[in-house]
């Protein structure tokens, strides 16, 4: 299993790594400001803990974009670029929740460092509340899009819907509920289902996803369905009774969540997520910069079943925390 530098990068949040047909690595994620989208590209996975990053949008001052910019991905669907993020109208917390809403970008140009980017507006879906953390995959000739949403009727702050998608930016099934917060460990601090991130092996299409609030508590929990059955029907879904991957004391990794998936040059699938190394936040943990872009190797057992391990501890010194390695 390869090692890589632990933080691989520094104060990014929310990491996406798309391995693309050209053979680069591109990286994204969420930015301390919450202002901005911007895109590292390298021809080598180590890479991108080093390579510049392109800033291709920022938000604009007013409007229902024009604040606290979370969670991007960048995907490519149907011969064209696209970027899901959400964003907010204001930094207002209304009913104990964020305003966010799920939005789309899409560039047709082949390099999306140096294209041009639309904005193709809100993601819509049938309920107009709290959204965000939008991921897509491909199966079966279908594009689905999967993500985070509060719906009122049902206590906590967000679950997890399916539903498929007609173009990059407009669902065409209705949405279905997989998970709501439920468990003891997805419903400390707040009750949270997010992060959604997808991996399918063998037989069994798997999606790792992030539960309770985002200091130590934070963990990724696990929900499985056969490649075979419908996606789109809720009883096709199983969900693991305990995390999966959760903080690590000893380590001192503390809050691992908000996953995404890639492999490496030697075919090693690569889980990317983000944790801390302290817990001794001041402040709404969101507002606390340090939850750095880290990258494992992961392996399957005999029943091409993840394997993830624990979160590992760091070996190179941090350059922006202001803190030593502990």
């Amino acid at each position: 299993m390869s090692d890589y530098p632990n933080p691989f990068i520094e104060q990014r949040a929310d990491p996406h790594i798309w391995l693309h047909q050209d053979g680069c690595y591109y990286f994204i994620a969420s930015v301390p400001e919450y202002d901005r989208l911007e895109i590292r590209r390298s021809r080598t996975l180590i890479g991108l803990a080093d390579t510049p990053a392109t800033v291709i949008w920022r938000k604009p001052d007013s409007g229902p974009m024009s604040a606290l910019i979370w969670a991007p991905e960048l995907h490519f669907i149907d011969n064209q670029w696209v970027i899901y993020y959400a964003a907010a109208p204001s930094q207002e917390i209304v009913d104990g929740l964020f305003q966010h809403r799920m939005y789309a970008l899409v560039c047709e140009d082949a390099d999306p460092l140096t294209g041009s980017w639309q904005e193709k507006g809100r993601v819509y879906t049938p309920i107009d509340s709290f959204s965000l953390d939008a991921t897509h995959f491909s199966h079966q000739g279908k594009n689905y899009y999967l993500w985070a949403q509060k719906d009122p009727a049902i206590r906590g702050n967000s679950n997890l819907y399916l539903a498929e998608m007609a173009n990059p930016w407009t669902l065409k099934s209705s949405p279905v509920r997989l998970s709501q917060p439920e468990l003891a460990w997805e419903t400390i601090g707040f009750w949270v289902n997010e992060g959604p991130a997808v991996i399918i092996r063998g037989e069994t299409i798997f999606i790792t996803y992030s539960a309770s609030a985002t200091d130590e508590n934070y963990c990724i929990g696990l929900l499985w369905a056969s490649v075979a059955s419908n996606l789109l029907d809720p009883a096709s879904w199983q969900k693991s009774a305990q995390p999966v991957f959760s903080t690590q004391r000893t380590n001192r990794q503390f809050g691992p969540g908000h996953n995404s998936f890639t492999r490496n040059e030697q075919g090693e699938d690569v889980l990317v997520y983000h944790a801390r190394n302290y817990t001794e936040i001041e402040g709404d943990p969101l507002y606390d910069p340090n939850r750095h872009t880290r990258i494992k190797t992961f392996s399957w057992n005999e029943h091409n079943w993840p394997e993830f391990g624990e979160p590992a501890a760091d070996n190179r010194p941090l350059l922006l925390q202001g803190r030593t390695n502990r």
